[in-house]
This record gives C-alpha cells, sequence and structure tokens, in this order.
C-alpha cells in the first residue's frame, strides 16, 4: 500500500490544482471595484439640447487617460475631444462637438479603480428623441478574455510562490533547522521564489493590456509596459521584483554558509541575522500587495495596510509551514517530533493572528450584516469562512497525532550488517539523553518492532542475493576501467538499496502516516481556500457595493424625484449575469410609474424572456405585492399604475428568467414615500 500513497498524493495535487484552475477561470472577468453611481447627462435620460460635456461620477477615485471615456453617435462615430479633465471629487469629463444631431448616444468608459482593478461600462441618452443606433457594445467587461484569465492565475500563482517561499523558510528556520540539508526542502523553498518572480514579471508584461484592450498582442507593448511603471500598480511590482533580488541573496546564505556552519556559536548568530533579515524581505513583499490593493483605498487606509501586511505573512506561516511539512514527512528520511510540536505551536498562533486580521478586514469591507449575504463579496468571504473552519478542524486532528507522536517511546531499527558502514540508514529512532533532537518521528514501541523486524529480515534477504550476485562477478576484470564501472554500479545499487529500506521504515510507521495523511488534506483544502482568496481580492468589497447603489439612488431621486435600484442577479445557466435596474417614479404613496432596464455586466442591455416584480413592507407585514411589467423595447419593461398603499423600507424583489429553466428571484430593500 505504501507504494501507492506517492502517484495518489500526485493524482490528489493535480486534481486541487484542476478545480482551482477551474475556479480561476469561472471568476474572470473581475468584479469592479469603482462603481459609475451619477452622470451627466443621465442614464437613459432625453434631453432637449445638446450637452457640452458628458460627466460620469464614480463611487471611488479612478485613474483616467485620454480615451477613457468615449462617446459616439447613433451611427457609431466618435464626438467627444478624447480629452478627459477631473471636475471635482471622483467625477470626470469629457468635451463633446458641437452641432450634434438628434437621437441616442452611446457613452463607454474604461478606467483602473484605486484598488488596481479595471473597470468599464456603457449607458446611452438622447438628444431630442430617442432613435435606434448602429453601436455595438462588446459583451467582454475590462479585465476579461484570455489577457484577464492569465492575468488571474498569475496573481494566484504569485500568492502561492509567496507561501512557500516565507513559509518554507520560516519553517526551517523556526522548527527544523536541519531541515536546510535536505534537498527536497531546497526545492520547495527555491520553487516559490522562481514561482513569484515569474509571475510578477509576467503581471507587469500583461497589466497594461489586462487595463486596456485586452488583446493578446498588446503583452508585449513596451510603450503600454511605460505606461505601467508610472502606475501605483507597477511601482508595487517593481518593488517586489528588488526585494526578490534580496530574497534570492536570503536563500542562498540559508542553504549554502548558514547549512554548512558546524560552530553553535556562529550559527547562532546566523539565524538571529537570518531571521531578521528574512522578515524584512517577507514584509516588504507582503506590503507590495497592501500598498496596491483592497487595503490601499477605502477607510482607514493607516491601520488596513499594516493589518493587511499581517494577515499575509500569518498565512505563509501557515500554509508554507504546512507545505513544508507534507514534503518533509513524505521525502525527507526523517523529522524530529520536537520540530512538529513547534510548528504546530507557531501554527496555532498564526490562525489568532488570522482571526484577529481578518474579523477587521470583513468588517472594514463589508459594513453591515447584510453585505454577507446580499453581496458577492459576502458570499465568497462566506465560503472563505467555512473552508477555514474546515482547515482548523483537521488541523487539530493533526495536532492529536502530533501528541501521540511524541509520547510514543523510541525504537530501534536494525540495520544490515554489510551496508550499515557503506551506507549509514537515516530513518533510525534512536535517542539518549545526549542527543534528542535527532530523534526520528517514528511509531510506538510494538508498531516499530514489528517495523523493524520486516526491515531486517528484507534486508538480509537483499544482502543474501547482493552477495550471490558478487561471487558471480569474475575475480578479475579487463583493463580499461571495467574496476570503476563495476565499483559505480554497485554504490548506485546499495544507495538504492538503502533508499528503499528507508521508506520501508518509514511507511510502516502508522503514527507518521496518520499525521502525513491530516497534513495531506490540510494542504488539499489550503489549495482550494487560496483560490477563492485570490478571487475575493478581485471582487468589489460590500461595503462599496453598498454605498454606490445608494449613491446611485440618491441621486437618481435627487435629479428626477424618482427612485433607481439596481440588483445584481445570477441566474446560474450560460450568460446568465446580469444588473436589474428599477425605477420609481415619483416614488411616493399612491400610483407609480416603474420601468425595469435589464443590462448585462457591462451596461448593454440584456434580452431575456421574462421579468416579475413585488413590492413587500415587512414591518407592517403587506404584501408581496405583484407587478407583471410589459415589454417595449430590448431589455426594457414598464407598468403604470403601480400602487404603493404606505411610505416605508420596501423590499423590492426582482425574477429574472434567462431561458426556460434558468431562472432567479433577487431582492433589495428601499425607501419609498
Amino acid at each position: 500500500m505504501s507504494q501507492t500513497i506517492a502517484p495518489r498524493v500526485r493524482t490528489l495535487l493535480l486534481l486541487l490544482l484542476a478545480v482551482t484552475g477551474a475556479l480561476l477561470a469561472g471568476s474572470a472577468p473581475v468584479s469592479a471595484h469603482a462603481a459609475l453611481t451619477a452622470s451627466d447627462p443621465q442614464q437613459g435620460s432625453v434631453v432637449k439640447e445638446a450637452p457640452a460635456q458628458v460627466s460620469l461620477t464614480f463611487s471611488e477615485g479612478v485613474a483616467m487617460s485620454d480615451g477613457s471615456v468615449r462617446v459616439l453617435d447613433p451611427k457609431g462615430k466618435r464626438v467627444d475631444t478624447g480629452k478627459t479633465s477631473e471636475q471635482g471629487t471622483n467625477t470626470y469629463s469629457v468635451k463633446l462637438h458641437s452641432g450634434l444631431p438628434d437621437g441616442t448616444f452611446t457613452v463607454t468608459y474604461q478606467v483602473v479603480s484605486a484598488d488596481s482593478h479595471p473597470v468599464s461600462g456603457a449607458f446611452t441618452f438622447s438628444i431630442g428623441a430617442p432613435s435606434t443606433t448602429s453601436v455595438s457594445v462588446s459583451d467582454q467587461e475590462a479585465g476579461g478574455g484570455v489577457v484577464g484569465g492569465l492575468y488571474g492565475f498569475a496573481r494566484y500563482l504569485s500568492y502561492a510562490g509567496f507561501i512557500l517561499l516565507v513559509g518554507g523558510a520560516a519553517f526551517v528556520l523556526a522548527c527544523w533547522q536541519r531541515g536546510t540539508g535536505e534537498r527536497s526542502v531546497q526545492r520547495l523553498v527555491v520553487s516559490g521564489w522562481l514561482a513569484l518572480t515569474g509571475a510578477t514579471l509576467a503581471m507587469l508584461l500583461l497589466r497594461g493590456s489586462y487595463t486596456g484592450s485586452g488583446k493578446v498582442g498588446d503583452i508585449f507593448d513596451l510603450s503600454l509596459l511605460s505606461d505601467v511603471l508610472q502606475t501605483k500598480t507597477g511601482a508595487a511590482l517593481v518593488s517586489r521584483l528588488l526585494l526578490l533580488a534580496a530574497g534570492a541573496l536570503f536563500i542562498a546564505v540559508l542553504f549554502g554558509a548558514y547549512e554548512k556552519r558546524e560552530d553553535d556559536e556562529e550559527k547562532g548568530d546566523l539565524t538571529f541575522g537570518l531571521a531578521i533579515g528574512g522578515f524584512v524581505v517577507a514584509a516588504g513583499l507582503a506590503a507590495t500587495w497592501a500598498m496596491a490593493e483592497h487595503a490601499s483605498t477605502g477607510i482607514q487606509t493607516g491601520i488596513s495596510m499594516p493589518v493587511d501586511v499581517l494577515h499575509l505573512l500569518a498565512v505563509a506561516v501557515w500554509l508554507g509551514g504546512l507545505s513544508t511539512l507534507l514534503v518533509a514527512l513524505y521525502r525527507a528520511p526523517s523529522i524530529e517530533p520536537a520540530a512538529v510540536r513547534r510548528f504546530s505551536r507557531i501554527a496555532f498562533g498564526s490562525v489568532a493572528v488570522l482571526a484577529a486580521t481578518g474579523i477587521y478586514q470583513s468588517w472594514r469591507q463589508l459594513g453591515s450584516w447584510s453585505a454577507f449575504t446580499g453581496t458577492s463579496y459576502g458570499q465568497l468571504l462566506l465560503v472563505k469562512i467555512g473552508l477555514v473552519v474546515v482547515l482548523v478542524g483537521i488541523a487539530w486532528i493533526s495536532r492529536r497525532w502530533t501528541a501521540r507522536l511524541s509520547q510514543a517511546p523510541a525504537a530501534k531499527t536494525v540495520k544490515a550488517a554489510k551496508t550499515s558502514a557503506a551506507t549509514p540508514v537515516k530513518a533510525t529512532t534512536k535517542t539518549s539523553a545526549k542527543t534528542p533532537a535527532k530523534a526520528s518521528v517514528k511509531t510506538s514501541a510494538a508498531a516499530s518492532a514489528k517495523a523493524s523486524a520486516t526491515a531486517a529480515t528484507s534486508e538480509k534477504s537483499e544482502d543474501e542475493d547482493r552477495e550471490t550476485e558478487d561471487e558471480k562477478e569474475p575475480a578479475t576484470t579487463p583493463a580499461g576501467g571495467g574496476d570503476g564501472k563495476r565499483a559505480t554500479q554497485l554504490a548506485r545499487q546499495r544507495a538504492a538499496v538503502a533508499t528503499a529500506r528507508e521508506k520501508r521504515v518509514r511507511d510502516a510507521d502508522p503514527l507518521r502516516s496518520g499525521l502525513r495523511r491530516s497534513v495531506l488534506a490540510e494542504a488539499g483544502v489550503a489549495v482550494v481556500l487560496l483560490a477563492v482568496t485570490t478571487v475575493l481580492t478581485s471582487t468589489e468589497p460590500g461595503r462599496t457595493v453598498e454605498e454606490a447603489e445608494a449613491a446611485t439612488a440618491a441621486s437618481s431621486q435627487e435629479a428626477t424625484g424618482a427612485l433607481a435600484v439596481d440588483i445584481p442577479f445570477d441566474t446560474g445557466g450560460k450568460d446568465g449575469k446580469g444588473l436589474a435596474r428599477v425605477e420609481i417614479d415619483p416614488a411616493r404613496v399612491g400610483g407609480n410609474d416603474m420601468h425595469v432596464y435589464v443590462q448585462r455586466p457591462n451596461g448593454k442591455a440584456f434580452d431575456i424572456p421574462e421579468v416579475k416584480v413585488s413590492f413587500t413592507l415587512k414591518a407592517k407585514d403587506i404584501g408581496p405585492l405583484p407587478v407583471v411589467p410589459d415589454r417595449i423595447a430590448t431589455g426594457h419593461w414598464t407598468a403604470s399604475g403601480v400602487q404603493i398603499p404606505m411610505a416605508g423600507n420596501w423590499a423590492i424583489a426582482v425574477t429574472v428568467r434567462t431561458s426556460d429553466i434558468d431562472q432567479v428571484t433577487v431582492d433589495k430593500n428601499a425607501q419609498i414615500g
């Protein structure tokens, strides 16, 4: 059974990576982190005279360049000057040419939010009277397509590389200093550095196309790369590369000079120096995320950025150390129980830090309990919390295995007489008062004795076979290097036998096997957790969503006396995502006119079979009051004489059907009257 463990591990990890890739692919395009809250002229409005300019107001500051806002006439010809300017707080405008004809005009915009994510959309207004238009707005959002998928994968890879690099190095320095000589551990940490470096370079190249055209051909456009280097995100990525250069020096010392030190005092001093230097580099790397993403925008940024750095470091120490422990349990000949116990305590502290910083971040990003279930960010956060709970539960099982492991008496294994001098077996469990730190992770007395007896019997048989083969060899060999060739073959055979023997003894230990299984389960959940976290960092925070919707509704009601409510929906089927906008005029007690606009995520009208609306006043136990609007155009339904019996905070529920079987009901509260 032990011979099938490694293939099963590889299969499980490949499956988890496939699930992760599917999750990341399904997350593109990403949700915007800045929302359009108002415009002048307003969306769908009809003005008597041509305006001199078009103004856009966003929920937060955005990066905008010339050409970010385009205004197209009914024939698709640009009528703006192309020069954008900032008119006020989060308000930007573009001037229009004079002498515009009557008809329906289309406004498209593509900007970058303050937390580095691209935002795009479109809306229409009319001069004189509405008309047909030849403008076709692409269904693809900014940050989507092939480039968006590649950028999302690079972001995931950068997080994974950071975790392996920082967590692996921390595990070796704090828990298992003998691990600096293990090739498998060295490869893991170096792989983390390579993954983070490669992902950072890829993000630099992809960034211009990701926030712009979305074309694969623009990835290697040096002019776009020059523009990226002048942005906050570009500065963060360049800083990350410089810190990774320092990280390469840290790795060279850790697995070079440090591993070769034999003097305890010198090694202690070097350990302290590496710990300080490693912490500075790790904190700096974490800060490159904090300074460019969620933590750098919104409320309390002076607190949120240091908290975000602590959060990322705690994640790396926990999950990166877990990955290193998994590699050690499967690949290293032995690992001391004391090292596992030390990591268990450090992991517990990391989880405590994660809980504290996570609670603060959740409050900051959500802002209300309703955002947990009413926004995509809140729903993803609930999934993340569930995965963390599962991970902590499995970690508790691992702690039990660790406790049993440390309580098990040491057992001695039998070595083959012929190979003990040439190839000493590392998988022993000898302990003494002089060298307690070298006690390997082994089994209870009974299980160890059984494993040792099995290994000894097998070794004896192998030695006898090898002696028989040696006897068959001629006493002399031809000149010309035959002796050297034969000696090399024998050395390889003995090394293979020793490796197989170590693996048999190691796999026969039930305590070590139990710990390996629980740690493997932890690592599997951690892979999915990291994928969800990556998607979460690309999703618009719940607080931003609610504030943008409130601002949109207030702006609309202030300008026209009407109420406008935007409700996102997802029917779950193919092409099932969109936005339902409900406008109620004059939003007072009595009769009202209602318009329902159904749009795709990019603002284009969404042609769907059916829309229904109902109103419920839960405080007075009134409703639901159903309304079935009439379809008057693509993505536009209307109803007249909608009766609102009394003022209050009404729940507006919209049922959207996008196909014969795909349907969903979404709702939102709004003050009417």
